[in-house]
Parts: C-alpha cells; structure tokens; sequence
C-alpha cells in the first residue's frame, strides 16, 4: 500500500504559533501529519462489560483518517478477547493501515501490549523495556518505535507507551523514555496513554526533551464524564514541527478512553 501525506502551501503562519520568530513564514512548502493516540481497553465499550468490539476503534479512526495511530490495550489472541483474534491486525485490516504490535506481558495464552498503526510503510521496529520499582509489582510496561517513510522527507520516528499508573514508576519510565531517545538519529513523535496529568513531574521530566501538541488541554478519562488528561501527543526536535491543531474526540463509546488526535506541521 502506498500513500503519500498531501502538501499544503502555508502563505502565512501565525506568529504565535513558532515562538521566537519575528516575521510569520511565507511560502514555504509544508506538510501537514495527523497524529491519534487511543486507549482502546482491549476493544471493550464500557457500557457493555464483556463485550468485544475492536471494530468501533477501527470505526473511529476510520471516520478521522489519522496517518499515525498510537494504540494502548491491545489484545492478542487471549481468551478474554478471543484466542482467534489478534485486535492490532484487525483493526489495521478494518483501517487499510500498516500496523506492528509490541506485546508487554503474556496475558491468558496470548499477549497484551500496545500498536503502531501508519498510513505509510514502518521499518525497524523494536521495544524497549521500561523499569518498574520492584517494591510496586508494578505491571511491565514498554515503549514501542518503528521509523515511517514519508515520501520526499526524512524518516521519521514514532513512538507508543503505556505508563504505569503508580506515580512511583511513571516516574521512573518517564527518565528511561528521555534517555531512550535522546539520542534518536530522527525526529520523534511520541504518543499514548500516560498516565499523568499537565503539571505532573513525569510530564515536566518528558518536557525537558518534548513539545507537546497540548498545555491546556481538554479531558480524555473517563470517557463517559471526562474529567482528567492523561492521553497525550508530543514530539522532539521542537524545531521539527509545528502543532496546527490538537483535539479530544467525543466518542464515550468506543472505550473508557476518549481518543486524542493532532495535526503537526512538519517543517
């Protein structure tokens, strides 16, 4: 499958937007990339305990048409989701998606973890194992990367966690991510769930490398009477991009998360 991100001719670029420039941009040839990061608790709508439905995530996304697809809770091959069904491969077939899973525990004859969803072909995927405070029992948790081709650009990374929700190991997590990172040979977009709310530390230790698309943002958790921001978007080297648009899609039903999709501009 071949897909190109089509071009948009930016005659004026707000001010506001890239701090620290005196003069708006003209004329310059940029890209526009859709970015979602979605919590899809392994495809269960919270209304209907028990039930299994990965096809309303893959609705959801169809309906937006993202690029690049941050997935958490992902199901595959378990018996609490079907031992037939692998919910990252659905949902990339659902979505006509290129797709990688990154399992971070063993769960009920299968795996659970998070996925990559991309409009454009992925290389070099890979996991990193991040720690947890052994006092916790802390459930592992992981971040994923694969580098996307987008054609007539440098490959760019993307990349998808889960964090703990003890503050201990987000903590923890949140230094291993930097140092994962930090020395990335391409830029980064970072999604995914979390766990933690703007002001938080982790979020400030993450800060010290990213941008994120939101400061002052918009609930995502719980989905049916939002009320905390813990799904989020972000990206490094700041020069890389501009953040054009950030928003919280209203659908309560899908899971217990709503999704979070951005636009960046990418330079």
């Amino acid at each position: 499958m071949k897909n190109k991100i089509q071009p948009v001719l930016l005659l004026t670029l707000i001010l506001s937007q890239v701090p620290g420039l005196s003069q708006p941009i003209r004329n310059v040839q940029l890209f526009r990339l859709t970015v979602m990061t979605f919590n899809i608790a392994h495809g269960n709508p919270p209304s209907k305990p028990g039930s299994i439905e990965p096809q309303a995530a893959a609705k959801t996304i169809n309906d937006l048409k993202p690029d690049l697809v941050a997935l958490q809770e992902i199901d595959v091959n378990t018996k609490r989701s079907g031992t037939d069904l692998n919910e990252a491969e659905f949902i990339a077939a659902k979505t006509g998606m290129h797709f990688y899973f990154a399992k971070a525990i063993d769960f009920q004859g299968g795996g659970y973890g998070v996925a990559i969803l991309s409009k454009f072909p992925l290389s070099n995927p890979r996991i990193y194992r991040l720690p947890t405070v052994e006092r916790t029992h802390g459930e592992p948790r992981i971040l994923a990367v694969a580098e996307i081709s987008t054609e007539g650009h440098d490959s760019i990374s993307f990349a998808c966690t889960h964090l703990d929700i003890r503050d201990t190991n987000r903590l923890e997590q949140a230094k291993a991510i930097v140092n994962i990172l930090k020395s990335n040979p391409h830029p980064v977009i970072l999604a995914g769930d979390l766990n933690a709310r703007p002001g938080d530390v982790e979020l400030n230790i993450l800060g010290a490398l990213f941008t994120r698309t939101c400061y002052h943002c918009p609930y995502t958790y719980p989905s049916d009477t939002p009320s905390k921001t813990i799904d989020h978007i972000a990206w490094m080297p700041f020069k890389k991009f501009v953040a054009e648009s950030h928003k919280v899609i209203n659908d309560p039903y899908s899971s217990d998360h709503r999704p979070v999709m951005a636009t960046l501009i990418l330079k």
